[in-house]
Order: C-alpha cells, then sequence, then structure tokens
C-alpha cells in the first residue's frame, strides 16, 4: 500500500499536467463533442479526453504539418508501436493514450484506420460515388464511434456496428455543413456522381463554390442518408451502459440538429455556416438525458454499412485477446494505471472547484496547454 501510494504521489504532478493539456487540446477543437463529453462518467471521460487529444495531434500532423504525407504517417506509426509496446513517447498525448490502451486493451486497427482517414484528407482524394464516401467516414469517424464503445466497455459486434455508424452519418452531417469551405480549400468530399446527375461539373463548381437550387438537391441527399444512419444508429445507444447514453444521445442529437439547421437555413453552406444556438444546443442536452431513458433496443440484427464491417469484424476477432507487448505484467502498466487513476481524480477535483467557484460568484481557473 505505501509503495502504491508513493508511486501514485511521483505520477500526480505530470498527470495533472497531461490532463490540462488534453483538455485544452478538446476545447479549442470540436464544441460539440466537447459538450457532449461533460455528459460521460468520470471513468470514461478520462479515456474520451485522452483519446481525442492524440487524434487531434495526429490530424494536425498529418493534414498541414511541416513534414510530408508519408514521413508524417511513418512517425505516427511508430509513436504508435511504442505506445502499444508500453514505452510511449515523451509527448503528453502519447502518454494519455499510452493509459487508455493499456487499460481497455483498445484495438490497434481501429487507430490505424483513422490515420489512414487523415492521410486520405492530405491526399486530396477523389470521392465518386456514395460508397466512397462511406468509406471515408469509416475511416475518420466511424473508427472513433467504435474506440469509444470499446471504451465504455460494450464489444458486440451489433454495438460497434451502431457506434461506428452513428460516426459516419457525423461525418456526413459534416460534410454537409462544411462544403462551402472546404470547396475554397480545393477540396471536395459530396459524391461527385450526385453532382453530375443534378448537372454540377464538380471540377469547374470547385473554381467557384457558390449555391445553387443543383446543389440544395444534393445536399438533401446527403442530409438524408445522414437520418438514415442516426435512426439506424439509435439502437445501438441502448446497449451502452447507462451512464454514457445521455452523452452519445447529446451527440446524436445535437450533430442532427446541425443538418435541421442547414434546411432551415435553405441549404447554402457556401453562404454561410450553419451553427446550432447554444440554447438550442442546452436544450438538446436537456433531451438527450431524458431519451436515453427509454431508448429501446432493435429486435432484429441489422447487417453493418459496408464501409464499417471490415472494423467490426478486427474489433470481433481481437476481442478477449491479450497483447503481445507485455503491458499487463511491466512495471510501467502499472504506472500508467496509477497514472489514470490521478486522472479520474483530477477531473472530480476540477468539478469540485468549479461548482466551490460557481456557489462563490468567482470564475474556475481554465486549464492551459502545456507541452
Amino acid at each position: 500500500m505505501l509503495a502504491n501510494t508513493f508511486h501514485a504521489e511521483k505520477v500526480a504532478p505530470r498527470a495533472s499536467v497531461d490532463l490540462d493539456a488534453c483538455v485544452a487540446l478538446m476545447r479549442t477543437g470540436s464544441k460539440t463533442f466537447f459538450a457532449a463529453s461533460r455528459l460521460l462518467p468520470v471513468r470514461v471521460r478520462a479515456s474520451s479526453i485522452a483519446l481525442y487529444a492524440f487524434c487531434r495531434v495526429a490530424d494536425d500532423m498529418v493534414d498541414g504539418g511541416e513534414m510530408g504525407i508519408d514521413d508524417a504517417m511513418r512517425v505516427l506509426s511508430h509513436r504508435l508501436d511504442r505506445i502499444y509496446a508500453g514505452d510511449p513517447q515523451d509527448f503528453v498525448e502519447d502518454r494519455a493514450l499510452a493509459v487508455v490502451v493499456q487499460r481497455h486493451a483498445l484495438p490497434r486497427p481501429l487507430l490505424d484506420a483513422l490515420l489512414d482517414g487523415f492521410a486520405w484528407d492530405a491526399q486530396g482524394r477523389r470521392y465518386d460515388t456514395l460508397e466512397q464516401v462511406h468509406d471515408y467516414g469509416a475511416r475518420v469517424a466511424g473508427s472513433v464511434g467504435a474506440m469509444m464503445c470499446w471504451i465504455m466497455g460494450v464489444r458486440s459486434p451489433q454495438a460497434l456496428a451502431r457506434a461506428c455508424e452513428l460516426g459516419v452519418a457525423m461525418q456526413l452531417t459534416n460534410i454537409a455543413r462544411d462544403v462551402g469551405e472546404d470547396a475554397r480549400n480545393g477540396r471536395l468530399y459530396l459524391p461527385r456522381q450526385w453532382m453530375t446527375q443534378a448537372g454540377l461539373d464538380a471540377d469547374v463548381w470547385l473554381t467557384n463554390p457558390v449555391g445553387s437550387p443543383a446543389l440544395q438537391g444534393v445536399l438533401g441527399r446527403l442530409l438524408e442518408e445522414a437520418d438514415r444512419l442516426y435512426e439506424q444508429a439509435a439502437a445501438g445507444i441502448a446497449q451502452l451502459p447507462r451512464d454514457c447514453r445521455s452523452a452519445i444521445m447529446a451527440a446524436r442529437l445535437i450533430y442532427a440538429e446541425i443538418g435541421q439547421q442547414l434546411r432551415r437555413d435553405g441549404l447554402d453552406p457556401c453562404a454561410r455556416r450553419a451553427v446550432v444556438p447554444a440554447s438550442r444546443k442546452l436544450l438538446l442536452l436537456a433531451c438527450a438525458s431524458v431519451q436515453s431513458g427509454w431508448v429501446g433496443r432493435s429486435a432484429a440484427a441489422v447487417p453493418p454499412l459496408a464501409a464499417i464491417a471490415y472494423l467490426v469484424e478486427q474489433c470481433n476477432t481481437l476481442e478477449g485477446t491479450a497483447f503481445s507487448s507485455g503491458m499487463s505484467t511491466r512495471p510501467f502498466s502499472q504506472r500508467m494505471a496509477w497514472m489514470l487513476e490521478m486522472f479520474e481524480r483530477v477531473e472530480a477535483r476540477r468539478l469540485q472547484e468549479r461548482a466551490s467557484a460557481l456557489a462563490d460568484n468567482t470564475p474556475a481557473q481554465e486549464p492551459h496547454l502545456s507541452h
């Protein structure tokens, strides 16, 4: 007991800094993800923050970093090698992800798929069909849905499939919302076949991305596909632990609302970016808490979306297997377990401090990014 306490006390300062850094990364990234994550139980929230931080840094490195795409992918692959060997490099996000990997036996193929998606982005990959857009969404978002499901302790193929599909639905919403901004950066994620069917020449449109009735039709089709996947994914929420359902339901409702806001704005994301008002988000957060209590399981097993089937299969193959790196017996794994405990304690303390600050009508100190 004294030895454990000694090690925990030595790890605590670094754990506090690491968690602050990861929280700061999430705050400056996806506001929707951050809002939904606040509803997660501490035991899951710490892992989700750590996962998000690594993904954010990896995305920045591959897409717009100082090194080339191939070099960035090699560096990130090596960093994952070290993380899965129980010997992460001295980066905040690597140390944090090592905690997640060690505690949850997180399947590496999910992270590899995510990195592939980042590379597709940086390479300016072409998407001609909806199925190809699904393939992209499976990597950059479906993989994250599966990782979150896995971290929550749910490993069934049906639950993982629904989690992946929820991620793909969110990505389709992102594509519709950001089509104008992406086009101005020379990128297009809409199915080119759909644009051709609507009378649009995709390459010509990219030179002058403006809204039109034809584009509205394409965006409407994409949002209908997103809504279909949101509906299909809903059954998976019932398979999650009760204390996790509200957060995932909130993410689902808020992202779906982005699509509704796009429709209210006239399906013209080239003119302005659809934004869900904060008051509406708060209402949806409250709705999520209610709806998560009565969401039901689907009686029938629905085959997974073709694009995410391989992710589900790889997870199913790895479920119940142990890593061969020796992580479970090395002293490092003990130190990382203690670090995770400190993550959770720091987060719990943070919530207590903020509650006290609100009671005293004084602002709580926000975390800062440290390297």
